[in-house]
C-alpha cells in the first residue's frame, strides 16, 4: 500500500488552538516533517505525542521532498507542519505537495489556524473579495501597484517596515482604511484600526513588536457609478427618447458604458422600458 501526506496546521500562538484531528494525525504519522524540530517538539510534548521528526525547511525542501515521497511510496504516512499556521501559506511545503501530486500520492489537508484568515475577520473590512499576498514587496513601484487593488489586501509585514509601508500607502490614499493585527491569539494580541495617514504617523514613532498582519481596504473604484447615469437615462426615455440612442448620449456624458446602461434599463426590473422598444 502507498502512504499519503497529511498537511497539519498548527497554532499561531496559543497552543490550545490545535485541533483534535491534527493531534490524531500527528500521533498516527510515521514521520512528521517540520520547519524547526525544536518548535514542533514543544507542541508535541504539550499533548503527549511521541513521533519521529525530520526537518523540512526552505533550505532543504527539494532534497527532503524527494526523500519523503520515496517513504510515502513505500507506505509511510507523512505529516507536514510549519512553525505556526497552515503549511504552504508563506511557509515551506509547496515543493512537497507538488511532488506528491506528480507521484500520484494522496494528500489530506486538515483545517486549522491561519493568521491571514484571523486578521481578515478581525479587521471588519470587506471579506467577500480579498487577496493574500504573503509578505509585502520591497520595491516601491510594486508596493504602490498592490495598494491600487480594488479588493481587501491581507499581508504579512516585518515590524521594522510597517511604518514605511504605511507611509507609501498614505502617499497614494491617506484616508484608506488599514488594520494592524499584532500577536494574534497571544497574550499581547492587539488590533489597531485607522487611516493610512494616522497609522503611518503612529508607527513612525514606535514600530510595533512581534508578528504583524496588515489588512488594507480596497482602493476606491475608478469606474463611474451606474445608478446616477441610469436615472438620467430613465428620465430621457420617459420624456420620449429611444433607449439605444439615449444610452449612447448618457454614456458620452458620464463615462458609463452604453451597453451597461442599456442592459440595466431593459433588464427584468424595468419591464416598462422593454415595451417602449429601441
Amino acid at each position: 500500500m502507498t502512504g499519503r501526506l497529511v498537511v497539519c496546521p498548527t497554532p499561531i500562538g496559543n497552543l490550545e488552538d490545535v485541533t483534535l484531528r491534527v493531534l490524531g494525525a500527528l500521533r498516527d504519522a510515521t514521520v512528521i516533517a517540520c520547519e524547526d524540530t525544536r518548535r514542533t517538539r514543544v507542541l508535541l510534548e504539550r499533548y503527549g505525542v511521541s513521533a519521529k521528526l525530520v526537518s523540512y525547511h526552505e533550505h532543504n525542501e527539494r532534497a527532503r521532498a524527494t526523500q519523503l515521497v520515496d517513504r510515502m511510496l513505500a507506505g509511510d504516512v507523512v505529516a507536514l507542519v510549519s512553525d505556526a499556521g497552515t503549511p504552504l501559506v508563506s511557509d515551506p511545503g509547496f515543493v512537497l505537495v507538488r511532488a506528491c501530486v506528480a507521484a500520484g500520492l494522496a494528500i489530506e489537508v486538515l483545517p486549522g489556524p491561519s493568521a491571514a484568515m484571523s486578521a481578515l475577520v478581525a479587521s471588519a473590512l470587506p471579506s467577500d473579495t480579498w487577496r493574500f499576498v504573503g509578505y509585502l514587496p520591497r520595491k516601491r513601484g510594486e508596493l504602490a501597484s498592490l495598494f491600487r487593488a480594488p479588493e481587501t489586501v491581507v499581508a504579512f509585514e516585518s515590524p521594522n517596515r510597517v511604518a514605511a509601508s504605511l507611509a507609501a500607502l498614505a502617499e497614494l490614499d491617506p484616508e484608506r482604511p488599514v488594520v494592524i493585527c499584532r500577536e494574534l491569539t497571544k497574550i499581547h494580541e492587539e488590533i489597531v484600526r485607522g487611516s493610512a495617514a494616522e497609522l503611518a504617523a503612529r508607527y513612525a514613532e514606535a514600530p510595533p513588536r512581534g508578528e504583524v498582519v496588515l489588512v488594507v481596504g480596497g482602493a476606491p473604484s475608478s469606474e463611474p457609478e451606474l445608478a446616477p447615469a441610469l436615472d438620467a437615462l430613465r428620465r430621457l426615455v420617459a420624456a420620449g427618447a429611444k433607449p439605444r440612442p439615449a444610452s449612447s448620449v448618457v454614456a458620452s456624458l458620464t463615462g458609463v458604458k452604453a451597453n451597461a446602461l442599456y442592459r440595466a434599463l431593459t433588464g427584468p426590473d424595468d419591464a416598462s422600458s422593454k415595451a417602449s422598444g429601441p
